[in-house]
């Protein structure tokens, strides 16, 4: 890997090589033994899929990627994506390539992806608590930055009892919590507590406040604003104390929140403590947001919640749909599709019907009054008017899906198609790229 890459080019590149089969359930069996180049380069389309079926559309994700860049430009904040959402490098480089400052992961095993493809700037948003984890970060090549937070004394304990004798520093931030939400010290007493332990660590450097806003609402209603904003004002407080006491460990201090749901909030509330390193600026500070979904965005919850969608403006295009078969229609109004909960999310609401048509890469029509009203592991119930709509098996339906935190886990391979097809095309659209994930 060239060390001034921000992802490792060829790694990402070598995706292409790899041969396709049956652990792959969006390759078509007679692809079984191809490698990813040859099935691109025979020019697959729609048409030659099956269902189930995850596809993502090329220029939604274009569009997405540049829309949330440009914007953080603007703003003049960082952006780290959480690659959660959808564990795919080629995804990553992507949004890397517009200018992200790194990935974000969740967890230690997908801290081990994201390194097995040279991402070079690294935020784990959590705590390392596993010896092994701990362990494998402090010995990481030093063209790797890896941040990671901490929320009570406990985590400093065991992070200086495993690194103990060791030269080794981790470089960490505080992370703020509020009661009911999820992790983080619980109010800035407690927060200012533990980075004074981390302060007084040999093996940690305090170099930034983490959080997340989107475990304290759900809704973009006033009270559901109001609990965010709170939070952040908490969140800029925590860090104006830290800078009194002199806690930071660094000149270089980030600040960091923000998912895919309340992101021009954070930037509202923390966008004053950026500074811009003058010679009167006590820190230079850095305000980061980790937006993942963004990329792929949804029919669903954030096609809702998105600030681009509430503010009237241009709102971020759904990148996602699944494509079900109708395997049964044998009472009045039920049709019976060959995709559930194995296939396609459903914890953020249930998938949409949109289109119908005869084949899968045929002409379709708008599907009306039609409900997904329950999932179960490989199959949905779509229930629909049968006096203005004709369903019969081997149907092809596309659908709407809600959060691509939990659609991209369900697939090894994602086919990217060259557009949305629209109401009243043939619908066949050309494979142009598979996502490769690594869950």
């Amino acid at each position: 890997m060239n060390t001034s890459e921000a992802i490792s080019a060829s790694a990402v590149k070598d995706l292409a090589e790899r041969r396709l089969d049956w652990r792959h359930k969006a390759v078509p069996a007679s692809e079984n033994g191809t490698t990813h180049a040859d099935f691109l380069a025979a020019q697959h389309s729609l048409a030659d899929l099956q269902t189930p079926l995850l596809t993502l559309d090329a220029a939604a994700l274009t569009a997405n990627a540049d829309r949330l860049a440009s914007w953080c430009a603007e703003k003049g904040v960082l952006l780290a994506p959480h690659g959660k959402t959808t564990m795919a490098p080629q995804l990553w480089t992507e949004q890397l390539n517009r200018g992200a400052w790194g990935i974000t992961l969740a967890n230690f095993a997908q801290l081990r992806v994201a390194r097995g493809f040279g991402v070079r700037n690294l935020q784990l948003a959590n705590s390392l608590t596993d010896p092994h984890a701990i362990k494998w970060v402090a010995e990481a090549s030093p063209d790797t930055r890896i941040l990671s937070w901490i929320d009570s004394l406990g985590t400093v304990d065991i992070i200086n009892r495993t690194l103990a004798g060791s030269d080794a520093v981790l470089e960490v931030l505080v992370e703020l919590g509020a009661h009911g939400g999820r992790t983080g010290a619980r109010g800035v007493d407690a927060a200012m507590e533990v980075a004074r332990a981390i302060a007084a660590s040999p093996n940690l450097r305090l170099v930034g406040v983490s959080g997340y806003e989107g475990s304290l609402a759900h809704t973009a209603d006033d009270a559901g604003l109001a609990a965010v904003r709170g939070y952040l004002a908490q969140m800029r407080l925590l860090h104006e104390n830290l800078l009194a006491d002199g806690l930071y460990g660094t000149d270089s201090v980030i600040l960091t929140a923000g998912g895919s749901a309340y992101f021009d909030d954070v930037v509202a509330v923390l966008s004053p403590c950026i500074s811009e390193g003058s010679p009167s600026a006590e820190k230079t500070v850095d305000l980061m947001i980790r937006s993942g979904a963004y990329i792929i965005h949804d029919d669903g919850f954030y096609r809702g919640i998105s600030p681009f969608s509430r503010e009237g403006g241009q709102p971020f295009t759904a990148g996602m749909h699944g494509w079900a078969r109708v395997v049964s229609q044998t009472e009045p109004g039920l049709a019976i599709l060959d995709a559930g909960k194995r296939d396609l999310p459903f914890d953020e609401g249930l998938p949409e019907p949109q289109l119908i048509g005869p084949t899968l890469g045929g002409p379709m029509t708008p599907l009306v009054g039609a409900e997904i009203t329950s999932v179960n592991d490989q199959h949905s119930f779509m229930t629909f008017d049968p006096t203005t709509t004709t369903v019969r098996p081997g149907d092809v339906v596309r659908l709407g899906l809600s959060h691509p935190c939990t659609a991209f886990d369900k697939w090894t391979i994602i086919p990217v198609l060259a557009g949305a097809a629209s109401a009243d095309s043939t619908g066949d659209q050309t494979v142009v790229d598979l996502i490769h994930t690594f869950f």
